[in-house]
C-alpha cells in the first residue's frame, strides 16, 4: 500500500523516532489532521448546499485570511460578487446584508483549510527537528503537505468554473476532482497514522479472501462517494424521490438518453442517481459478504471488530441516503449523509489496514487465518518492531 511505513529498515538501535512514545505522538498528530480534513469536507458540503461557495469571487491566500474589517472592504467584495453570473441569474435581489450571510460560511471554509496547513506544518517541523519522525517517513509527510497545498489550488480551480458565462454553480467535473483529491489526502493521512501506530499486522494474518473483500469494500466506498459528487454537482437528488423504484421502474427510462453513452454517467440525472444507488447497494452487500466470510473462517477478533464497524456504518449511511432522497435533500440530512460517508471511508481504511498481509506475504502463494508467516528478519532489523503491541 502507498504510505505504508510498517517497516523501518536501517533504523539504528535506540533510534528515538522508532520508540513507542514518538510513534504515538506522530500518530495522534496525523489523526488530528485527518479529523480536520473530515470537518473540511463537511463544511464544503454545507457551502454547496447553502449556495455560498461562489460568494468570495477572488483568491487571496494571504490577504483573505482576515475577514472584511471595514464597510469599504465589504462593498468591494459585494461588488465583485455582483459581477458573476450567479448574482445576475439567481441572486439579483440579494442585498449587502444577504451577501454577508452567505459570505461567512465560505470564509470559514477557506480559513479552515489554512488552519489545516498550519496544524500540519507546525508539528511536522517540531517533530522532525526533535528527531521523532523516522527518516523513511519524512518524504511521505512532505508529499502529504504538498498535496494539501495543491488541494487549495484545485479548490480555486473548481470555484472559478462558477464564474464562467451562464454558470450558476461550479462544474460537477471539477467538484468531483476536488472531492477525489480530498479523499485521497484523507485516506493517505489515516493510513499513515495507522501504520505508524501499528507497524505489524495482527497475528494470525487474514485470509486472502478477507483481504480482497476488504479491498472490494474500500473500492466500492470510494466509487460511491465519487458518484455522490456527481449527484451533488448535477443536483440529481432533487429528482426521482422514490425508493427503490425510479419513475416506476428499477432502471429509469431516461438512463441512456444522452449520446454518446458515456455522458450519461456524469451528466444525465437519471443515470447519475441510479449509479449512486447501485454502488451504495453493492457496498452494503459487500460488507455483509465480508462479515459472513470472516465468521465462516473463524477469523480472530480484530477482523470481526473491523468488519462489524464497517457493516454498521455502511447500513446507517445507506438508510441516511434513502431518507435524504425521500425527503428531497433537507440540508441537515444531506450534511449528515456526507459526514457519515467520510466515516464509512474511515471504517473501510481501518478494515483494509487490519486485513493487510504480513511483510513478505506477497512473495508467497497465499496466506490464511490458520497459518502465521514468521518474520524474524523484520523484527531484528528495526527497534520499532520490537515494541510490544
Amino acid at each position: 500500500m502507498p504510505f505504508d511505513v510498517r517497516d523501518f529498515p536501517g533504523a539504528p538501535p535506540g533510534d528515538r523516532a522508532a520508540g513507542r512514545v514518538s510513534r504515538r505522538l506522530v500518530a495522534i498528530w496525523l489523526f488530528i489532521v485527518a479529523f480536520m480534513v473530515l470537518v473540511m469536507i463537511v463544511i464544503g458540503g454545507m457551502t454547496r448546499l447553502g449556495g455560498s461557495g461562489l460568494s468570495i469571487a477572488e483568491w487571496a491566500p494571504v490577504a483573505g485570511t482576515l475577514p472584511p474589517l471595514s464597510e469599504a472592504e465589504w462593498q468591494r467584495l459585494y461588488h465583485l460578487y455582483q459581477q458573476i453570473p450567479q448574482y445576475a441569474l439567481v441572486n439579483e435581489d440579494l442585498s449587502l446584508g444577504g451577501f454577508k450571510g452567505i459570505f461567512w460560511l465560505e470564509w470559514v471554509h477557506r480559513l479552515w483549510g489554512r488552519l489545516i496547513g498550519l496544524v500540519f506544518i507546525g508539528p511536522l517541523v517540531w517533530l522532525w527537528a526533535a528527531g521523532r519522525i523516522e527518516r523513511r517517513l519524512r518524504p511521505r509527510l512532505a508529499l502529504l503537505f504538498v498535496l494539501g497545498g495543491f488541494q487549495g489550488v484545485v479548490g480555486w480551480f473548481m470555484v472559478a468554473s462558477g464564474f464562467e458565462p451562464g454558470a450558476t454553480s461550479v462544474s460537477s467535473y471539477r467538484l468531483v476532482v476536488h472531492l477525489a483529491l480530498a479523499l485521497i489526502l484523507y485516506a493517505a493521512i489515516v493510513w499513515t497514522g495507522l501504520t505508524v501506530l501499528r507497524p505489524i499486522p495482527p497475528r494470525p494474518a487474514a485470509s486472502r479472501l478477507i483481504y480482497w473483500l476488504a479491498w472490494a469494500c474500500c473500492a466500492s466506498v470510494a466509487l460511491t462517494m465519487l458518484a455522490g459528487g456527481f449527484v451533488a454537482g448535477t443536483h440529481a437528488g432533487l429528482d426521482y424521490n422514490t425508493f427503490p423504484l425510479m419513475d416506476g421502474q428499477l432502471v429509469p427510462r431516461a438512463y441512456a438518453r444522452l449520446m454518446p453513452f458515456a455522458r450519461n454517467l456524469t451528466e444525465n440525472i437519471a443515470a447519475v442517481q441510479f449509479d449512486h444507488r447501485l454502488l451504495a447497494t453493492l457496498t452494503v452487500v459487500g460488507a455483509a459478504a465480508a462479515t459472513v466470510s470472516a465468521f465462516a473462517l473463524s477469523a480472530p477478533r480484530p477482523w470481526h471488530y473491523a468488519l462489524l464497524a464497517f457493516g454498521v456504518v455502511a447500513l446507517v449511511q445507506y438508510l441516511l441516503g434513502v431518507a435524504t432522497l425521500l425527503l428531497v435533500v433537507p440540508t441537515v440530512l444531506a450534511v449528515l449523509h456526507q459526514a457519515t460517508a467520510v466515516l464509512l471511508l474511515t471504517a473501510a481504511i481501518v478494515l483494509l489496514h487490519t486485513a493487510r498481509p504480513p511483510a513478505g506475504a506477497r512473495q508467497l502463494r497465499g496466506w490464511s487465518v490458520a497459518k502465521t508467516v514468521p518474520t524474524p528478519h523484520i523484527r531484528d532489523r528495526s527497534p520499532l518492531l520490537r515494541d510490544p503491541p
